[in-house]
């Protein structure tokens, strides 16, 4: 658990995040030097319908640790994160601990958020770690969303029951992508929603159909909000996997950390 000062917030995007100020599409959400965010949960722990991506770290004996998921077919990279990275693991741990207090009320969660949210955002990420654990959560984003409209929300997600259930009032200001892997995978296909999907190559990539979004440009895009795409296998895997050696591979192609 978090020890000490509180560290809950927004977070400033990271290199890869902060590269959508190139994406034309989004440079007037980053006008008059606003700014990239995101609002992060703890991997796992905040991600009720994850499969084949589930990990989570455990406190054992004061230290990190990282378990994965009876069906997992790769290690989540925020989870990754946490178990390296003691201010990431703080920060998101306060952060779930906080927004589930207000997470029995959508207006509770929207006001605690909106009372967080730096003045000078432009886009925000919601989750790099974590997803939408309950459905006043959900709408408490979209109530957000509603309430600062020249604000860019988006988020990957496999909450996809909440997203069915209000897809026709997402607001023009929120870009959702489902991310493939999890236990609602189903609702994908039977409601043509649009997709990321992790593959462990460029060819399977290709063989797709899915161009490889290298740097979110494709995830917050809001031209792009009907078009599917391919992520790169990437992050911490374990040892003598499918994903490890399929890592390592694209390590050795250079393709690893390229971007677009």
């Amino acid at each position: 658990m978090s020890n000490g000062e509180k560290m809950a917030g927004f977070s400033e995007a990271n290199i890869k995040i902060k590269r959508l100020s190139q994406v034309p599409s989004l440079t007037p959400f980053l006008q008059g030097k606003r700014k990239v965010y995101s609002f992060d949960l703890l991997s796992g722990f905040s991600c009720p319908f994850a499969n084949e991506c589930l990990s989570k770290v455990h406190i054992i004996d004061g230290k990190r640790k990282i378990i994965d998921g009876p069906n997992t077919l790769f290690r989540c990279f925020s989870a990754s994160q946490e178990a390296l990275f003691t201010n990431v693991y703080n920060k998101r741990f306060d952060n779930f601990e906080l927004v589930k207090t207000a997470a029995n009320s959508q207006f509770d969660v929207a006001n605690l958020l909106d009372s967080m949210l730096p003045k000078n955002t432009g886009i925000v990420r919601i989750h790099v770690g974590g997803d939408m654990f309950n459905r006043n959560y959900f709408m408490g984003w979209l109530l957000m969303a509603i309430r600062n409209p020249t604000v860019l929300f988006y988020a990957y997600t496999k909450s996809l029951n909440y997203w069915i259930d209000n897809i026709d009032i997402i607001p023009d200001n929120v870009v959702l992508t489902a991310s493939r892997g999890g236990r609602l995978d189903h609702l994908i296909d039977k409601h043509n929603l649009r997709e990321a999907k992790v593959v462990f190559s460029e060819k399977e990539a290709a063989d797709l159909n899915l161009e490889i979004d290298h740097d979110d440009s494709h995830a917050a895009d809001v031209s792009k909000r009907d078009e599917s795409f391919a992520l790169l296998i990437h992050g911490v895997q374990p040892k003598g996997s499918k994903a490890s050696a399929a890592l390592k591979t694209l390590k050795g192609k250079g393709s690893y950390g390229k971007q677009n």
